[in-house]
Formats: structure tokens, C-alpha cells, sequence
């Protein structure tokens, strides 16, 4: 089923979703089970799982040249969501970057997921390298998420890259999209951000997930200037507790985001691990509360692997 289905049959219940990351290289299936198997209990009704591009490293050789490799560290997406599906019955939702994929690879990987029987997708641009300033794209690949969308839409409409096919059957994927309540740290300003959104809800995007935020009111806002500018989609919000004091500058270094000086003063004044780790939870619990109330369509946590974690949080949510 699409995710946009499942909110629909939902008819305001707040829904709970999951994401999950893929093993490093050489991990097991296993341990997805056994970190999912506990959260099951709450019935999700999706769940993500990233993807993640290929990275370059310089080796340097006996000679004293260094030598460029490739290495992928997180393999498996699809694996994984069909693996997903298979043993709990749930929907799985792969993520498809720009990054690393000719338009060509793209429209192959679109033909597996759909055979496979996936057909929620969550279509983003993807990050730049880490040896790189900026975000490159592929040679002959998609620049932007909203030209990712527009594939996928077109191919929703049964329009495939060879003008060429006969009777080409149309694709059925629900198409999400990223969102950035506190604005892409890449754009100028807000409305810019804003409208960067809307052209990929206008290529055919039909929900929003949103980066995580600490302070509920961004989402609100980011909602109603959403609605403001004709955006009518889902718009579902991203959660991840902090469960470390090293998380205090390592999330808004790396995902470009703000705490609330309430929250952080907390955190600095905690005195042990544990403590740090309950205001976490605390906080996360007390988020996904007032966003239910207030009727958010899925509360979407960003697990990171933590199963215990997230089960002190919904036990006091669900």
C-alpha cells in the first residue's frame, strides 16, 4: 500500500514510522530483525531505509602515488526493504538519491523496486561526497530531487527514457520528498527553500518528510507557509532523540539544525550519562506528544539502531 493510503485510511490517527540505516559492508540481515523485532509490537505501517552513495578515498602506494578507490560502506537498500516486507508484512520505503546514478541506472533501479512490488520511493538529491565542496552530480545523471521526481512521475504515466516501447506499463510509486523546516543550509533564504519545494511537489511528489527539528513550533510554521504557497501534501515529521552531550554541536554541525536553549541547558547541566539520555527521551517523548495532539499525520523516528531508545519513547507516545 502507498504511504499516502496509509494516512488516508488513518482518518487522523497519528501513524508511527521508522527509519532504518543499512549495516556497514559485511553486517548481517540479522541485526535489522533484532533491532525492528521489538518496535513491530507498534505496527507501523512503512519503513524507510536509507541509502547511501559511494565514497572516494586516496590510498597511498608503495610507490608514493595515491590510488583512488571507490567504496561503498552501506550496500543493501533494496535487499533490505524487500527482506522487510517479506517477514513483517509492512511497507518498506527505499530512499533514491541523485548522486552516483545516470538517469538511465535510475530508471533500472525504478523497474526493480516496482517488479519487486515496492512502490513507495522517497526521492531525494543526496549529499556531496566528503572529499567534495559541493554536491556533484553523476555524468548524466539528475542535478536536483525535483528532476528525480519527474522521472518518476513520468514513469508513473507510463513514459520511459526509449521513446521507442509499446504498451510500456506505468508505474505505481508514491513519490516522497525531503523537507527542511529550518531551511537547506545549500539555500539563500526560507521562500528560496520554500520554493524549491513546491517544484518538487508540482513534478508529482506526493508527501514530505521533514528533517528532524527540536522545537515543535518550526514545523508549525513550516506547515502554514507550506499551505501559504499551495503545498497540500502530507507533510510528516521527523524525529530523533539525543541521547548524547558530544550530539549537542555533532547534529547541528552535521544536519544543520537548532536546539532550544531550554534543551540545551539541560543537557550541559546533566551529570552523568544516563541523565543525558533521559532528558533526551524526555524530550522526544514530550515532541511526538504535542505533535500527535495537534494531529501530525506519522510521527517519523529516525532510529539510528537504538531499539531501547525508542521503545521508552513509545511506550509514553502510542
Amino acid at each position: 500500500m502507498k504511504v499516502c493510503d496509509h494516512i488516508n485510511n488513518a482518518k487522523g490517527e497519528t501513524l508511527i514510522s521508522y527509519e532504518v540505516l543499512p549495516p556497514l559492508k559485511g553486517g548481517r540481515m540479522k541485526d535489522i530483525f533484532e533491532m525492528l523485532d521489538p518496535l513491530m509490537e507498534y505496527k507501523p505501517p512503512f519503513i524507510d531505509v536509507t541509502y547511501h552513495r559511494q565514497e572516494v578515498v586516496f590510498n597511498k602506494r608503495e610507490s608514493g602515488y595515491y590510488e583512488k578507490v571507490a567504496i561503498r560502506k552501506r550496500p543493501g537498500t533494496v535487499g533490505i526493504c524487500a527482506s522487510i516486507m517479506h517477514k513483517y508484512g509492512v511497507d518498506a520505503v527505499p530512499h533514491l538519491i541523485c548522486g552516483g546514478f545516470t538517469i538511465e541506472e535510475t530508471e533500472d533501479a525504478l523497474i526493480d523496486l516496482a517488479f519487486l512490488g515496492i512502490n513507495n520511493v522517497l526521492a531525494l538529491r543526496g549529499d556531496a561526497r566528503k572529499v567534495e565542496d559541493r554536491f556533484v552530480p553523476e555524468q548524466g545523471g539528475h542535478k536536483y530531487a525535483s528532476d528525480l521526481v519527474k522521472q518518476m512521475n513520468k514513469m508513473n504515466n507510463g513514459v520511459y527514457l526509449d521513446p521507442n516501447l509499446d504498451n510500456a506499463a506505468p508505474t505505481e510509486f508514491c513519490i516522497g520528498v525531503a523537507g527542511y523546516p529550518e531551511k537547506h543550509f545549500e539555500a539563500p533564504n526560507f521562500d528560496t527553500d520554500l520554493m524549491y519545494l513546491k517544484q518538487k511537489v508540482d513534478a508529482g511528489a506526493h508527501y514530505i518528510v521533514t528533517q528532524m527539528f527540536f522545537n515543535n513550533q518550526a514545523y508549525f510554521d513550516f506547515v502554514d507557509k507550506c499551505r501559504a504557497v499551495g503545498i497540500n501534501v502530507p507533510i510528516i515529521p521527523g524525529l530523533k532523540p539525543v541521547t548524547r552531550k558530544s550530539q549537542l554541536s555533532g547534529i547541528p554541525r552535521k544536519f544543520f539544525v537548532n536546539y532550544p536553549e531550554e534543551f540545551v541547558k539541560e543537557m550541559q547541566n546533566a551529570t552523568s550519562k544516563e541523565a543525558v539520555k533521559q532528558i533526551g527521551i524526555e524530550w522526544c517523548i514530550e515532541q511526538s506528544k504535542e505533535l500527535k495532539a495537534k494531529g501530525a499525520p506519522v510521527l517519523h523516528y529516525y532510529t539510528m539502531g537504538d531499539s531501547k531508545t525508542m521503545l521508552k519513547i513509545l511506550k509514553e507516545v502510542v
